[in-house]
């Protein structure tokens, strides 16, 4: 396993890679690897001859009010999980380097971006676009993983690959829970002992939601009633949002009728969380 820091040195490894008529599957991350990433990048190991894996937490997709300098770091451990799961490059490129002195282009996905985390976190997604295409330009893969835990993002990067035409095969990956049914992601790491506990109203609400359709409830409103009142029996929640949404375009529906996506992002004390299931006759 090699890692890389200089964009022109990831970028001639690419090149050289491409040369030799090799693909390259590319995993991005912010590091702070569980192992939900560890399933993106054994995946991915499966779908191409050299895999590359990005840690780099990026600026841009965190907003005034949210603390980028406080999220979770720890490049020693990602590089031990990386090479434990046969990563052959891991790019770690400076905030400087990406976003030198000057840097004033943007990528915005403007209809997906202005729905449930967007609406939130106003410039979020055109952070996570500009980066991800950057990344994209600098590594040229020809497939490249995302986890279905940001449902949102995963669509937005769909979106922006179709639109402009970019050759890069995006593939989704399951969300990889807890024993406990919590979605694995970073930022359960800021979650004391009695917020991990209160956590788990996400999971209990969706598996809520689920059951509701299953047993043949189709209409948005009542699931989302009963999803909220579980969510809101727990005193350390509180609700960003609780949305029963088109799958594609994530506008809201009031009557399932094919698949729908139940999505919710809730604070559980200064942490938010993000859990989503897709309702689905199939």
């Amino acid at each position: 396993m090699r890692l890389i820091t200089n964009i022109q040195e990831m970028r001639l490894f690419s090149s050289d890679v491409k040369k030799s008529g090799k693909t390259i599957v590319f995993v991005p991350t912010m590091g702070y690897l569980h192992d939900g990433h560890g399933s993106l990048l054994a995946k991915g190991r499966e779908l191409g001859d050299i895999l590359v894996m990005s840690i780099f937490v990026n600026p841009i997709q965190f907003g005034a009010k949210e603390d980028y300098a406080a999220y979770p770091r720890d490049l020693n451990n990602d590089l031990k999980m990386a090479e434990a799961n046969k990563v052959d490059i891991v790019f770690s490129p400076t905030a400087e380097d990406m976003y030198p002195e000057g840097f004033q282009t943007y990528l915005d996905v403007e209809r997906l971006s202005n729905h449930l985390c967007g609406l939130a976190r106003p410039g979020h997604f055109r952070g996570v676009a500009t980066v991800v295409i950057k990344l994209f330009n600098i590594i040229k893969p020809d497939t490249a993983l995302f986890g279905e835990k940001d449902f949102q993002q995963l669509l937005v990067i769909k979106r922006m690959v179709q639109d402009l035409n970019i050759g890069i095969d995006v593939v989704g990956m399951p969300i990889i829970r807890e024993e406990d049914g919590l979605a694995m992601s970073s930022r359960n790491s800021h979650l004391n002992k009695s917020e991990r506990k209160a956590a788990l109203c996400l999971f209990q609400a969706i598996m809520k939601g689920k059951d509701m359709y299953e047993s043949g409830i189709k209409d948005a409103e009542p699931i989302l009633k009963e999803v909220r009142n579980i969510i809101e029996e727990e005193p350390l929640a509180v609700v960003d949002y609780i949305r029963v949404c088109d799958i594609n375009t994530l506008e809201d529906l009031e009557k399932i009728t094919d698949k729908a996506l139940l999505a919710l992002a809730v604070k559980i004390g200064k942490t938010r969380l993000v859990d989503n299931i897709v309702l689905s006759n199939s």
